[in-house]
Formats: structure tokens, C-alpha cells, sequence
């Protein structure tokens, strides 16, 4: 088994850490193993299909999606009427956003109910309301709730006319009204066009709410989207924001969502947020099997949306 030191002068070999980092992340594996079991969750979503209530279509074409990551979803019309309905167990509910960011999910709600007669349902809602939150009591298993701490990223990503204090009371509304534990907020590193800037920080107003549970994403640069030729974050500065996060939040757990780059970038970015403490990890670089082994953790497997 390595200590975590040794784990971290191993991807030194191939990675640059300053040194800030190799101490943030050496704490935050000790927060880990302080507060969680030796076990690491890995998931392999292939139980949960992906629906879009809106198809293709989406108000703001956001600089860092440009509408693509809906090309691949099925649309709630196929999915009732009988489209792989035997393959899933649960569904994420997604979809374009109005201009005022919401996926418009209520005009849906009785397809929604029927849908979750069968089936697990884990949403995403965009800004919300008391009354809007109020009336999907019925039909969430989970929300995931995108939360930008930065008025600029609102302004020049999404293309949104509203602040941060807009976010901060839909996610109260959330847990006003279907309680902490099915609300599952969603943070994106390198939003700011590729750079780490606001992400600790969301955390620090996000912890002051409560939080039950954190996702953490990573900027994908995406291919005919506006952000296509930034490059993805800096790995070395990406883990000292998961690091830290970690130690903001010592006892919550921290998951690594699908939304992050692929390749060698992937292999290096799961290699470095496990050792940060993360819990569960979405879809991991292979590599990762023998790492958790390596650190004694104990590797488990799910294959449902990890925010159910």
C-alpha cells in the first residue's frame, strides 16, 4: 500500500505539482481518511438514460455547450412511449434552458409523474422558485442544481442577466421545499474560459447553506461551441481546488461527475482527485482501479446517475 506521499511523488514523475499542492492534497487525503470508510465508489451510469425535455432546442446557447451535449438525449415523448424503458431504472431529466436559464420542466410535470411510476428521477431544474420547487416535490428523487458564484461567468457563459444571490436563493427554495438530502449541487471547474477562480468560494456559500453531497465537474472544451479552442484547466491548479474544497467541506462527500475531459487529461485528473479525497468518481480512467488499491481503498460499484 503507498502513503499518500509516495502516491503523489509517483505522478510527479509525469506531472508538475508545486509544492502547495502536494501539502494541500497530503491534508486533504487526511481529512478523508479522518471522516469517510476506505472505499471508493465507481460508477458506470448505464442504468439511467438521459432525457431532454426541450429536444435539441435551448434559448441561450451557452459558450461552453452550444447545445451539443443535448444531440445525444432522448426526448420524454420516446421514453414514454415504450423507447428502451427496459434498460433504466432511473432517468436524468435535463434539457435546453429558457432565457431566464430554467429547464421548463413544470409544462412536463404529468409526463414526469408517469415516467416515475417505473423509474427513479434525478433533475435539473436551473433558477427556480418556492412555488416552481414546491410543485416538483412530487416527482424528484434528486435535483441536480448548477451553482455559478461569479456574475461574470452568468453573464459572458450563459448569457444571463442575473447574480449570484439569484442562485443562492433557488438552492434555498430547493431545500425549503424537498429537504437537503435531495438536493445535490453541482460545481464546474474552469468556467471562467478555462481558469479556476470562483469554484472554492461557491463552495464556502454553499457549505454556509448546507449541503448534503457535492458533484464536481470540470470544463470540457467542446468542439463548434464558442469555448472550443480554450484549453481545459490546469491540472495542477484543478486539484488544489478540489483539495481544498475537501477541506472546506471535511465531512460532506465529494463526487467526481461525468462532465470532465477525456484521454490523458481524465487519466491524470482522476489520479490526482482521488488522492484529494473525493468519494465517488463517475466513469473512471481505468488506471484508477489500481491506484484506489494501491492507496487501500476499497473499490465498490454503482450503475445509476451518482446523484442518486
Amino acid at each position: 500500500m503507498l502513503s499518500i506521499t509516495q502516491a503523489n511523488k509517483s505522478i510527479s514523475d509525469s506531472l508538475y505539482l508545486p509544492r502547495e499542492t502536494k501539502s494541500l492534497m497530503e491534508q486533504a487525503w487526511e481529512i478523508r481518511t479522518a471522516n469517510f470508510p476506505m472505499e471508493i465508489s465507481t460508477v458506470t451510469p448505464i442504468k439511467t438514460g438521459s432525457v431532454s425535455v426541450t429536444g435539441t432546442d435551448c434559448a441561450l446557447n451557452c459558450a461552453h455547450c452550444g447545445k451539443h451535449y443535448l444531440k445525444g438525449m432522448m426526448t420524454l415523448d420516446a421514453v414514454l412511449s415504450g423507447e428502451d424503458r427496459s434498460k433504466y431504472t432511473s432517468y436524468l431529466i435535463s434539457g435546453g434552458c429558457t432565457s431566464q436559464g430554467k429547464v421548463p420542466l413544470l409544462p412536463h410535470r404529468e409526463q414526469l409523474r408517469q415516467l416515475k411510476k417505473s423509474a427513479r428521477l434525478n433533475l435539473h431544474t436551473g433558477p427556480i422558485d418556492r412555488e416552481e420547487a414546491r410543485s416538483l416535490d412530487e416527482v424528484a428523487d434528486a435535483v441536480s442544481f448548477d451553482f455559478v458564484c461569479s456574475r461574470e461567468i452568468l453573464q459572458k457563459v450563459y448569457g444571463l442577466d442575473k447574480n449570484v444571490s439569484d442562485y443562492l436563493e433557488s438552492y434555498r427554495a430547493l431545500i425549503e421545499c424537498l429537504g437537503i438530502q435531495r438536493i445535490i449541487p453541482h460545481i464546474t471547474i474552469g468556467l471562467a474560459q478555462g481558469q479556476v477562480t470562483h469554484e472554492v468560494e461557491a463552495t464556502e456559500l454553499l457549505a454556509a447553506e448546507g449541503i448534503s453531497r457535492l458533484v464536481i465537474l470540470v470544463f470540457i472544451p467542446t468542439r463548434g461551441t464558442g469555448f472550443q479552442r480554450i484549453p481545459a484547466p490546469n491540472l495542477a491548479e484543478t486539484a488544489a481546488a478540489i483539495a481544498r474544497i475537501r477541506a472546506l467541506i471535511p465531512r460532506t462527500p465529494i463526487f467526481l461527475g461525468c462532465m470532465r475531459p477525456g484521454g490523458v487529461y481524465r487519466q491524470q485528473l482522476d489520479l490526482l482527485a482521488l488522492r484529494c479525497g473525493i468519494n465517488k468518481i463517475v466513469q473512471p480512467a481505468p488506471n484508477i482501479y489500481t491506484a484506489a488499491c494501491e492507496l487501500g481503498l476499497e473499490v465498490k460499484t454503482e450503475k445509476e446517475c451518482c446523484a442518486l
